[in-house]
């Protein structure tokens, strides 16, 4: 059984970055492509950033070009780093497969506002 753990979350103000790491349990990391979502208040889950095993990345429209994804195969451990953030990349941030295989860690939450 995977487990994840999301941290790296706080209070940050527009224009500001963060780093996001999502640790997780077991060997099988290694052979999945990864993903991280968000969840912001009232609104349904979306999907940010996704890594293949072999490094390929894509992004959603809404963040391309500030938020980079990344992933360290030897520390089970992927990253979302955060550039140039707006209120309205507040939200629940979590990391998943693609699709998502396993359980849902509890998120990190990331809140942009002066």
């Amino acid at each position: 059984q995977v487990q994840l753990v999301e941290s790296g979350g706080g209070l940050v103000q527009p224009g500001g970055s963060l780093r996001l790491p999502c640790a997780a349990s077991g060997s099988i990391f290694n052979s999945v492509t990864m993903r991280w979502y968000r969840q912001a208040p009232g609104k349904q889950r979306e999907w940010v950033a996704t890594i293949t095993r072999a490094g390929i990345t894509d992004y959603g429209g809404s963040v391309k070009g500030r938020f980079t994804i990344s992933r360290d195969n030897a520390e089970n451990t992927v990253y979302l780093q955060m550039n140039s953030l707006k209120p309205e990349d507040t939200a629940v941030y979590y990391c998943n497969s693609l699709p998502p295989y396993f359980s849902w860690g509890q998120g990190t939450q990331v809140t942009v506002s002066s």
